[in-house]
């Protein structure tokens, strides 16, 4: 069984790219990167797998899965969330350079302009399509409209500001001020609750590592419980039922926590 499942990752992990994946990384550059940056972390995560399936049995092999999994997932929400902060933090001065290029009697798109020479990130290249949109006579609003970005809620509400600006004949760097002075308040609404919701994340994980220092206390006492979860048929089944139990518990704090920020 554990060779049998050790040569399918194998296969899998030698098998070529398919023809219409090659061509679909070609169109899309970006996602091409994602995936060449992505492709090691596969590889170590497959070979993993299949060494631990191999030499330790299935149920050793499971709960290394999903202890895996579990550590991904939580990795790269918060890599995520690191980067939507920045983003906001790009945005934030994104638009004090946009307002403040319009106080001083400068046209929208002109504005909008210099502020993207000043920006980084998406607050940059929003800025850059919302001038040329609005140097072409289109609507600047446009520009701030994509649904795929990280802070998409964010651009969504500039985007409201500035259609309002365009259509009513309001001062723009009024309204784009205040959308600021918003962002700035979730902002800081957000970093509170996540600092009032970290003594809860870290009661979870502690909670979740508990079993291991029960595990440990149980080794030095002389019960053995490696013995029984490594070499015994009831340690096929109770490993990665403890393995499920704990990596549960994580994500739905996970879910519960980020509901309270949201």
């Amino acid at each position: 069984m554990e060779i049998g499942l050790l040569c399918c990752a194998v296969a899998v992990l030698m098998l070529p790219a398919a023809g219409d994946r090659r061509r679909f990384r070609r169109l899309f550059d970006a996602g091409s990167a994602r995936a060449a940056r992505r492709m090691p972390v596969e590889w170590c995560a497959g070979i993993g797998l299949a060494c631990t399936a191999f030499a330790f049995g299935i149920g050793t092999g499971l709960a290394a899965l999903m202890v895996g999994v579990t550590v991904a997932v939580r990795n790269r929400r918060g890599h995520g969330e690191r980067a939507r902060r920045a983003e906001c933090g790009h945005l934030l001065a994104g638009l004090e350079a946009v307002v403040g290029e319009l106080r001083v009697g400068a046209h929208p798109s002109a504005a909008a302009e210099a502020a993207a020479a000043e920006s980084r990130g998406e607050a940059a290249r929003v800025l850059g399509i919302s001038a040329g949109r609005s140097r072409l006579g289109g609507s600047g609003a446009d520009g701030w409209l994509h649904p795929d970005s990280i802070v998409a809620e964010e651009l969504s509400r500039i985007a409201v500001a500035w259609r309002v600006a365009e259509e009513h004949g309001l001062a723009l760097a009024e309204l784009l001020a205040a959308a600021r002075t918003d962002l700035l308040g979730r902002i800081r609404f957000r970093d509170r609750t996540e600092a009032a919701l970290a003594g809860a994340r870290a009661s979870a994980t502690v909670l979740a590592g508990l079993p291991l220092v029960g595990i440990g206390l149980g080794q030095l006492m002389g019960a053995a419980p490696l013995t029984v979860l490594f070499g015994s048929p009831a340690g096929e089944l109770l490993l990665p039922l403890g393995a499920a139990l704990a990596c549960c518990g994580l994500l739905w704090t996970d879910v519960i926590t980020r509901r309270g920020t949201a």
